[in-house]
């Protein structure tokens, strides 16, 4: 048996009741209709279902000029810090409290500064305008990712988003993204379907998926060190590094477009999500920009959709890693 989660399991047993079933979809670039499952695709849309639109205020960024007296106060801090470094590099480059002060008084809140333009930019939400069409992200049928996720009668599991960035949305604290959409339909009964779907006429380049093929490979996938007990962790952490694998994102917390499974917190501190019923929520769907450029969906790394195990129709949670 090689090296996977499975084989660890039948070494170490203890392993098993952290086992879930997960589907790897492995994208790539490719033309796909609406009767497939697809990364980017088109969507298997009856023609009289209203075609959904982002009715969420979205974050666009603003530039406000520097005064004449803001960009020399910034200018002669920056050359007095580059000056300390030059005197002794050891120090790095670095600013005294009184021109950090200084410094975040000038930045009024902005996110950055453009010092070729020397303007603020900052983020704000904007309402004008009406809302959004939202874009095809994934459709997955019932044949290529079984499980027990679907709901009676349904076998197409579609997700949309809308392509700009949105913050404090409805029952998604600390989150920034695209607002996400989740439908399900039963494929037998679309007879008519709608060909041209709306285009945004704003979105961020970013967040528009390039079309691609899948290839569903089904898995077991195990939690990473946060969610195992420590001796346990370390004796699975031995066993594969004994085989030359890296425990974390090898056979636990599996990278990549992903279907159930477990969520990694490599880039942030174990972030417990709970629904609004009390209910620990489970992660159902990964989607990752990862490196290569036929696929990136975003600038971040991996958007997670959560869903609650005790109630499948309580509202889905975002995070991004």
């Amino acid at each position: 048996m090689s090296a996977s989660a499975e084989s660890l399991i039948a070494d170490i047993p203890a392993f098993a009741p952290y086992a879930r079933p997960a589907t790897l979809l492995r994208p790539t670039a490719g033309t796909t209709g609406a009767g497939d499952s697809s990364v980017g695709g088109p969507l298997l849309w009856p023609a009289d279902d209203p075609w959904p639109v982002c009715p969420a205020p979205h974050l666009v960024q603003v530039s406000e000029k520097l005064s004449d007296e803001e960009r020399e106060t910034w200018q002669r801090i920056d050359h007095a810090m580059k000056e300390r470094h030059r005197q002794n590099p050891g120090r790095g480059y670095e600013v005294t409290e009184e021109e950090a002060r200084i410094q975040t008084e000038i930045m009024a809140g902005a996110s950055a500064l453009d010092m070729t333009n020397w303007e603020r930019i900052r983020s704000v939400q904007d309402t004008s305008g009406p809302g959004v069409p939202m874009v095809p992200v994934m459709q997955l049928y019932a044949r290529d990712v079984p499980g027990d996720h679907w709901p009676a009668g349904m076998d197409v599991l579609q997700v949309l988003w809308c392509p700009n960035d949105h913050s404090d949305l409805p029952g998604q604290p600390y989150y920034w993204g695209p607002a996400v959409e989740l439908r399900h339909r039963s494929s037998s009964t679309v007879q008519t379907t709608l060909t041209h779907p709306p285009r945004p006429d704003r979105a961020d380049e970013s967040y528009l998926p390039h079309p691609c093929t899948i290839a569903p490979l089904e898995i077991v996938d195990l939690p990473e060190q946060d969610e195992l007990p420590e001796d346990l962790f370390d004796e699975g952490d031995r066993w594969a590094e004994a085989r030359g694998l890296e425990f974390n994102r090898g056979l636990a917390c599996r990278p990549g477009w992903k279907v159930g499974g477990w969520p990694s917190w490599h880039l942030t501190d174990f972030t417990p999500i709970d629904c609004s019923c009390g209910a620990r929520m489970r992660l159902f769907l990964t989607m990752d920009s990862g490196d290569d450029p036929d696929i990136v969906v975003g600038r971040h790394g991996e958007l997670r959709v959560f869903t609650c195990p005790a109630d499948a129709s309580h509202p889905i949670r975002l995070n991004i890693q």
